[in-house]
């Protein structure tokens, strides 16, 4: 065939007449070829090393040496070489045995004219095998490459989060002094617009440490008292209904002991509640109802407001990272994507439903996860 590659050709032969017929068979097929032929151990070695062959014709019983020792000797030392079993004196199973232990086909001397289509094959398919290797080391070092860079990434994001929160509540602090000091009105609104903005960036930098840690941070199973979480997390939002009576209903069926990760837990009670509050409806008085029942297997919280609600056609991209979906989104778009990947550490499931002027109700379920803080 034209614009083939000259190939290499190895023979583990010991008769000149059956190496004659192999080669003529192979020339009147129009293989490009250039052959070696070696019939001992030590012959068959050296050529493997020295010849690089990219095929091997092995006749199967030469004198203290066979066809399977030589396919042992070349997958040790050159496993990407094809191997072709050419013999008249094999039985199928030794064939079959030959196949199963790595050679590429086998070829009786009785019919030799399949000969070069099973070597064009074997390098063909051992070339393909080549190519699937390198592509898998290719993408395994890519993947290392990129694991690296997000740890160096997350590591990095990490780090500048947390230590901008520090200066920022400096100049919270510091507002909250030139507050009392300048009781000035013109600059009253001024102050006004400066702290929401401090807690704006604040939030932001917090739901950042907080998507780090909870991809950082191993699970820590320990008993969840939920009445604490509640009220912490309520005490942490006191500034966003500030001015405003919140009405909060709060019922817990706590049948069991339940076992989860109270930080994350935190964390995902945080945003949505935020959530309830942030989107109230400013003509009605903000209810926000929370229900929490325990079982053995799992505990189930049910969130309830009769905030603004969610539009049907925003419902299925809240999950989705920085995505803000009306006007009165002031925040980095954050808390629900965080949510959700905090439930999927944590083996639970969310469902939000929602009516547009009525509320929205967010249904949680997690795995009562009581055996793993035992070990």
């Amino acid at each position: 065939m034209e614009n083939e590659k000259e190939l290499k050709i190895l023979m583990l032969e010991d008769s000149d007449d059956d190496r004659g017929l192999i080669e003529y068979i192979l020339r009147k097929d129009k293989l490009s070829f250039v052959a070696r032929c070696v019939n001992t151990r030590d012959e068959f070695n050296d050529a493997i090393r020295g010849f690089s062959p990219d095929v091997v014709l092995s006749d199967h019983g030469l004198p203290g040496f066979n066809s399977a020792e030589a396919l042992e000797i070349c997958i040790k030392q050159q496993a990407t070489i094809p191997f072709i079993l050419v013999t008249g004196t094999v039985s199928d199973e030794y064939a079959i045995s030959c196949l199963r232990n790595g050679a590429d086909d086998y070829i009786l001397k009785s019919n030799l004219s399949r000969l070069p289509t099973a070597i064009r094959g074997a390098v063909r398919k051992r070339k393909v095998e080549k190519l699937k290797r390198e592509a898998r080391h290719a993408l395994r070092r890519r993947n290392e490459e990129l694991v690296k860079v997000n740890q160096e990434l997350d590591n990095f994001v990490y780090s500048v989060s947390h230590n901008l929160r520090g200066p920022l509540a400096s100049v919270m602090g510091l507002l909250n002094v030139a507050k009392e000091i300048e009781k000035n009105p013109e600059l009253a609104g001024i102050h006004e617009m400066m702290e929401s903005s401090v807690l704006k960036l604040d939030d932001t930098l917090r739901e950042i440490i907080d998507y780090s840690r909870n991809a950082r941070n191993e699970i820590d199973y320990a008993e969840v008292n939920w009445k604490a979480l509640i009220e912490n997390a309520f005490r942490k939002l006191e500034y966003l209904h500030a001015e405003h009576y919140l009405n909060k209903f709060i019922d817990l069926d706590i049948a069991t002991p339940f076992f989860s990760d109270a930080g994350r837990l935190a964390v995902i009670l945080s945003n949505l509640l935020s959530n309830a509050i942030a989107y109230r409806e400013s003509h009605r008085e903000p209810i926000i109802g929370i229900d929490i029942s325990t079982t053995e297997k799992n505990a189930v919280i049910v969130i309830k407001d009769n905030g603004i609600g969610i539009k049907p056609e925003i419902l299925p991209e809240v999950y989705k990272m920085f995505y803000r979906g009306t006007e009165r989104s002031h925040g980095s778009g954050l808390g629900l994507y965080i949510v959700k990947q905090i439930l999927q550490r944590l083996n639970g499931t969310i469902a939000i439903t929602s009516e547009v002027g009525v509320g929205t109700t967010v249904t949680i379920a997690l795995p009562n996860m009581r055996h793993q803080s035992f070990g």
